[in-house]
């Protein structure tokens, strides 16, 4: 099944999807993804905060979730 998420989805759905994306939230310094104001805030938002390209985390976040990798997980996860 393809997961795609977009600019509008928040932090908090996004970690919920697959809490495998939080290291790459954190390679890209936001390190404040535990911090409850932080769950309503956008990719985007949280994106030009830190001075990312909201596009491009984006992309690196759905080639993640689309990964072998990724299913891996989330089958482990439901074990």
């Amino acid at each position: 099944m393809k997961i795609e998420v977009n600019k509008d989805t928040s932090i908090g759905e996004l970690v919920t999807i697959d809490q495998g994306v939080v290291p790459i939230l954190m390679a890209v310094g936001m390190h404040c993804i535990g911090c409850p104001a932080s769950q309503m805030e956008t990719i985007e938002e949280a994106a030009m905060v830190h001075g990312i390209d909201p596009q491009s985390l984006v992309d690196e976040i759905n080639d993640y979730l689309n990964s072998e990798h990724s299913d891996e997980d989330s089958a482990a996860e439901t074990v």
